[in-house]
């Protein structure tokens, strides 16, 4: 069965466990009534695992010229890859590199630190 088939199929219960969240109740206030109406306690731990999962990624929106686009959609297709998860790709490997900067370097954006190409050299 596909993940999408199994989402769907906790669709009622991922429903009313978000309504329930947003009107202030715990997660222990949510599943006391979900047990007497006799839901099992696999769905349940289930649907609690599907919303962990959807929460844990945010999205964020971005705006590129036909020219990045391009070259970004190529780099994909060689990597075999979704456009998503490329462009994913490439900013998770940004981020883990900024680790290598050295504090000295004075930049004048945190956010220029994180996306520069600009190497430091080891001063000896």
């Amino acid at each position: 069965m596909s993940e999408t088939k199994r989402n769907n199929q906790y669709e009622d219960l991922i429903s009313f466990i978000l309504e329930a969240r947003k009107r202030g109740f715990s997660d222990p206030e949510i599943i006391t009534p979900l047990l007497k109406q006799g839901w099992p306690d696999s769905s349940i731990d289930k649907a609690f695992s599907i919303i962990k999962e959807k929460q844990s990624r945010k999205s964020i929106s971005i705006t590129i010229d036909s020219k990045v686009y391009s070259l970004l959609r190529t780099r994909s297709k060689k990597n075999l890859l979704t456009l998503e998860e490329q462009i994913e790709d490439i900013l998770r490997r940004s981020c883990i590199n900024t680790k290598h900067v050295k504090k000295e370097a004075k930049l004048d954006d945190l956010f220029v630190s994180i996306f520069s190409r600009r190497k430091y050299q080891n001063k000896k």
